[in-house]
């Protein structure tokens, strides 16, 4: 059975959590405290952790830094602060997902689904990675669509691996900035919104309807594409 932790100071949300989830099989601890949180990952070493940023003793950001002193455990932020500040802090100090309050527990499930999916497959990426009509041979970097070779440029390419070996996941512009171009970068949007418009453009993604790059605005990028069994 799958382990969850709440970390929420209103009691009326670890229960709603806890009903819901527990109601979809998980087991759930729920604690009401940023320490209480960090002692019981240090602990029992949960499966998946939902935590609020409000909190009376320690914030939110401060727990996940933290946690991630030791552990990956994936880390779902559920927040009432939909800025973008708050979600570039927490996603960069290390949180998986982002999620406002209120929310649909429909979507909150289906996070939980996809993150949890992520880590079971962290294991490393395979050297073929199939998305409908796209591949990319990792050991080759090569990308083809419809078997017709995309050319990209080295760093089109080097976006376009980092996007695709974390689908899901909410990467922000600064991660994507170190992770291309180098530790050097991290504030350059500008830069980063003209590879993301070039790289949809050779792959025939339309920022309108993405099928593959997401765009979370003021927060960076989400590859939305499924794999292909």
């Amino acid at each position: 059975m799958t382990k969850v932790l709440v970390v929420d100071d209103e009691p009326q949300i670890r229960r709603a959590l806890r009903t819901s989830l527990e109601a979809h099989g998980y087991e759930v601890a729920a604690v009401g405290t940023g320490e209480e949180g960090v002692l019981y990952v240090a602990d029992s070493a949960p499966d998946l952790v939902f935590l609020d940023l409000g909190l009376p003793d320690i914030d939110g950001t401060e727990v996940v830094r933290r946690v991630r002193a030791f552990s990956e455990v994936p880390v779902i932020v559920l927040s009432v602060r939909d800025s973008s500040h708050d979600k570039v802090g927490a996603l960069d100090a290390g949180a998986d997902d982002y999620v406002t309050k209120p929310f649909a527990m429909e979507e909150l499930l289906a996070r939980a689904r996809a993150t949890l999916r992520r880590r079971a497959s962290a294991d490393p990426s395979p050297p073929l990675l199939s998305f409908g009509r796209l591949q990319l041979d990792l050991a080759r970097r090569l990308v083809t669509r419809d078997t017709e070779v995309v050319h990209l440029t080295p760093t089109e390419y080097s976006l376009l691996e980092a996007l695709a070996t974390n689908p899901g996941k909410l990467l922000t512009h600064q991660w994507l900035l170190r992770k291309v171009w180098g530790q050097g970068y991290g504030s350059e949007t500008t830069y980063l919104r003209t590879y993301i418009r070039a790289l949809r453009r050779k792959l025939g993604d339309d920022a309108s309807a993405p099928a593959l790059i997401l765009t979370e605005p003021g927060v960076g990028y989400r590859w939305v594409a499924e794999p292909s069994t």
